[in-house]
């Protein structure tokens, strides 16, 4: 009976880890960073926060709409139902009262997120051209993240061993990302660009030829994925950008958004940056196409004619 029930212990240890790694590294401490805030208002009401109950998520849900984007709501659901499940307990939060609630804010805020702005081409010159030639890490950092649409979780996490240069350019590969929580990888190219300057495969192989002492096990920008954001406000801060409209994202929709521009299509897009719906995709595709399609366009050119 005590060899039962030792096992049966092991097995709870073994189904936790396994649980746990089915989910990212960023990505499981985001679930706890947002369990974490979900705990402190259960305490501050007097509420269990594990294992709780649909009444007092709503209640939760009700009280973060006041400050916070429908799409902040949605994945603080998402994570409070997963640390849920990681400590053994069932939470519905399909019920009624969390899902007729969440709809009714829907209502009154809207779900389009007000999102950071994308850096696009004219915005990359900008910044590109008020990096000092001795920061080399950040021009290739930069260059590299519009280039290859990278989440700065993929950027952070690319290895020497990762990197093939060839006649065409550069191929990448990423290990894990957010979509590919099995760990399939996936390969992406970059070609070299007729403008050196802002070539992202020159800019890279300056940076790994400057570096001293380098191990295929080490990775190529030794910084947390927060300090790509930092980088990014800094430059944007320099170019007379507005650095509060910027982020870490930004790069990475600014590359999607400006594919979209000029005609990419949307798989290949997708391909690029991996996103696994077009939902997202598409939002960039239309963002691009705001003035291009515009009716008020031939409004403009009768006007001139008149």
């Amino acid at each position: 009976m005590n060899n039962l029930i030792t096992d049966v212990k092991t097995l709870e240890i073994e189904t936790l880890k396994n649980l746990k790694n089915s989910k990212a590294r960023n990505t499981l401490r985001a679930y706890q960073s947002d369990f974490k805030d979900f705990s402190a208002f259960c305490s501050n009401n007097g509420f269990p926060s594990l294992p709780s109950q649909p009444k007092i998520i709503a209640l939760y849900i009700t009280n973060l709409s006041k400050s916070s984007k429908f799409s902040t709501l949605k994945r603080r659901i998402a994570s409070i139902s997963v640390i849920h499940k990681l400590k053994g307990h069932y939470l519905d939060t399909k019920h009624p009262v969390i899902m007729e609630n969440l709809h009714g804010i829907k209502r009154t805020l809207g779900s389009r997120q007000k999102a950071k702005k994308p850096i696009l081409i004219n915005d990359l010159k900008l910044i590109i051209n008020v990096i000092s030639e001795e920061k080399i890490r950040d021009k290739a950092l930069i260059l590299l993240g519009f280039a290859g649409g990278f989440r700065r979780s993929e950027l952070v996490n690319i290895y020497h061993e990762d990197i093939e240069f060839v006649t065409e350019g550069v191929k990448i590969l990423i290990k894990r990302s957010k979509t590919d929580q099995t760990g399939e990888g996936s390969i992406k190219a970059i070609p070299y660009f007729d403008n050196q300057e802002f070539c992202p495969v020159i800019s890279l192989k300056n940076y790994i030829n400057s570096k001293s002492n380098i191990k295929n096990e080490s990775r190529i920008f030794d910084i947390s994925d927060k300090s790509v954001a930092l980088i990014i406000k800094k430059y944007a801060e320099k170019a007379g950008l507005d650095s509060s409209k910027y982020a870490g994202h930004s790069l990475r929709s600014g590359f999607a958004t400006t594919a979209a521009e000029f005609g990419a299509e949307e798989r290949n897009i997708m391909a690029m940056t991996g996103h696994k719906t077009t939902q997202m995709v598409r939002r960039y595709i239309q963002d691009a196409n705001l003035f291009k399609n515009n009716a008020l366009n031939k409004i403009k050119i009768w006007m001139r004619l008149q």
